[in-house]
């Protein structure tokens, strides 16, 4: 075995020589994507080399391991998706950097046929085996790539809505502005570009795709997502049941229904690499909004098991977590824990380059947990996360309690209640009263800041698997939009001197901005701080508020709408498309930020507008233009 070089630095790269080693090696390289090392192996080395791994790997965990600990579950990918990940290696190391593409548009590819995976590694083999770093010449590497490939999201193919009808009796009657009316009529079009199902070829050969079956057709959010996504589709639900498409918003529920059933809970999104993580838990709210305009109760009957497959998840393992208050109750309240601890294969490349300044490998593991966690929370990335923020490798997300998931599990309680009165079973709908009443005191007691008049993040002091005492210091002083987010439940918005103090904090908080309202008031790069906002966040805090018995909440929600609206207006008649996400610190302007580019498209943000000028319609006096 030959060492060519051994450096002292972040990112140390060692090269080590052995001929073949793709297709015998290709678990082991998955292992090693947690390494800052570039590898190349020869058959004389191998033996030697797999023994000081392993020697290595035991050492480094025996003597850590009183300092970190990182024993939470794994849940392991397929074969397609590791062996896509040094595809996706190989490509960012052969590109320019200002020609490299998105690295999730390399997991999502599929395999051509009739070539199958053992095939297509023995020729990633000849194409790289003359390169120690990875590196091949572009034109050859897209050689590769289209001779053995589909591309990212071929295997997705367009559906035509069966319900859809481009202009609907009643669509949006209060809407009186002609001009407005016109363009919400060019959003409600936009489900039919939006509109897809899976091809056959997923169903038949699941191996050879990163795209999972699904049983109906999607709503996707656009651009990059080409999958269906979780908390994405309650939004675009609510935009659904504006549009009269109840038969689209019904198979979105069965689809996620689906993917509970068979992985025990609703997956980040519809790919082979989200399988370690789920997301914000809104799966009861989106049968709630269905239920209540289609009254459909067969849907309500097949969803309850599913949802209380769900709850089961969300309040237990390592999403459990209890917090002792100073009499000596237990509250239990949920945190977001992915189950992963390595790179996120959509984003392996950015990832590794985060993690290259940690010391050794239960640090990266931890450090890659709280990635993927924050990537279940719906709101990656954010210095909600972070221990010291700014700083992106102090994030520390399995040790926040965070504020918005219980109010999507107080919700989700509320909801199963409701749902199981409709079905009969008052003592199911005693329990989950019971929960939710037990969850609200945990909000008066864990989250609620008298003196901030808001709702904060409760950082734990140890990793969560034992009881903690509460501590007033341990909540985020820090002001994000997510500490508002409880106006959203009912118990909440219907409680006048709540929401008094809610709607005071809320005015002199800064959040609310020219736009719509802030995700937070750090400038830190990240997508969900200033000066982002995003569709979800303004949904739950401006209906919250419209539905308190507060005058000055309700015209609160109403402006902060308004102002939402009138800017994805000016960003479409601008941009021509419905952006992810707005900077509402400027009229007319999308976000940016983050680890990707800003999409279009956009599901959520559809959904959110048309829900908004459902709920507020736009006079005829009222321009739109500002």
């Amino acid at each position: 075995m030959a060492m060519k070089s051994l450096k002292r630095n972040a990112n140390p790269i060692i090269s080590i020589h052995i001929n073949k080693p793709f297709l015998s090696l290709s678990s082991l390289c998955n292992s090693l994507f947690s390494f800052p090392f570039s590898i190349d192996l020869k058959p004389q080395g191998f033996t030697l080399f797999f023994l000081l791994l392993c020697f290595s790997l035991t050492t480094s965990s025996m003597v850590e391991s009183d300092t970190y600990s990182d024993s939470g579950p794994v849940v392991p990918t397929t074969p397609l998706v590791t062996f896509l990940q040094h595809v996706q290696l190989t490509a960012f190391r052969s590109y320019p950097k200002k020609q490299s593409a998105d690295p999730k548009s390399y997991i999502d590819l599929s395999l051509k046929h009739p070539y199958n995976l053992s095939t297509i590694e023995s020729a990633f083999e000849d194409l790289t085996s003359e390169s120690n770093d990875m590196l091949v010449p572009v034109e050859k590497f897209e050689r590769f790539v289209k001779q053995y490939f589909d591309g990212a999201g071929e295997d997705m193919l367009h559906h035509e809505p069966v319900d859809f009808v481009s202009d609907p009796s009643g669509f949006l009657s209060n809407v009186e502005n002609e001009k407005v009316r016109d363009w919400a009529r060019e959003v409600h079009c936009l489900w039919r570009n939006l509109s897809c199902r899976v091809s056959d070829s997923v169903r038949e050969s699941p191996g050879r795709h990163t795209l999972l079956p699904l049983p109906e057709p999607v709503i996707i959010p656009g651009s990059r997502f080409r999958e269906v996504y979780y908390w994405d589709s309650y939004w675009v639900i609510k935009g659904l049941m504006t549009s009269q498409m109840f038969t689209t918003a019904k198979g979105l529920v069965t689809n996620l229904m689906s993917l509970v059933e068979t992985y025990g809970y609703a997956l980040n999104g519809a790919r082979a690499y989200y399988t370690n993580r789920s997301q914000p838990p809104l799966l009861s709210s989106m049968v709630y909004e269905i239920y209540n305009v289609t009254k459909d109760e067969e849907l309500v009957r097949k969803a309850i098991p599913v949802l209380l497959k769900e709850y089961e998840f969300w309040n237990s393992g390592k999403h459990k977590v209890v917090i002792r208050d100073a009499s000596g109750y237990d509250h239990v309240l949920s945190r977001y824990y992915a189950m992963w601890n390595m790179p996120r294969p959509e984003s392996s490349v950015f990832d590794e380059e985060s993690a290259s300044g940690f010391s050794n490998l239960i640090e990266k593991q931890r450090f890659h947990r709280d990635i993927a966690t924050a990537a279940e929370s719906g709101c990656d990335f954010t210095t909600r996360w972070m221990r010291d923020p700014p700083h992106f490798t102090t994030m520390a997300t399995t040790s926040v309690v965070p504020v918005d998931l219980n109010v999507f599990l107080l919700k989700m309680e509320l909801d199963i209640a409701f749902l199981m009165e409709i079905t009969g079973d008052k003592k199911g709908s005693d329990r989950f009263v019971k929960a939710s009443k037990a969850r609200e005191k945990a909000f008066e007691t864990v989250f609620w800041n008298e003196k901030a008049g808001q709702w904060q993040d409760y950082w734990l002091s140890s990793n969560g698997d034992e009881t903690e005492t509460w501590k007033a210091e341990n909540q985020n002083t820090n002001v994000f939009a997510s500490n508002f987010a409880p106006i959203w439940i009912s118990s909440f918005n219907s409680d006048e001197k709540l929401v008094k103090k809610v709607v005071k904090a809320l005015k002199n908080s800064g959040l609310i901005a020219p736009a719509g309202i802030l995700s937070s008031l750090t400038d830190s790069g990240q997508q969900w701080d200033y000066p982002n906002g995003w569709a979800p966040q303004q949904e739950m805090i401006v209906t919250g508020l419209a539905r308190s018995s507060s005058k000055e909440a309700k015209e609160m929600a109403e402006e902060i709408a308004r102002r939402w609206i009138r800017s994805n207006y000016l960003v479409y008649k601008k941009s021509g498309t419905i952006h992810e996400k707005l900077k509402v610190t400027e009229l007319g302007e999308y976000g940016g930020g983050g680890e990707y580019k800003p999409q279009t498209g956009f599901g959520w943000s559809n959904g959110v507008i048309l829900a908004f000028l459902e709920e507020f319609g736009w006079p005829s006096h009222v321009s739109i233009e500002p």
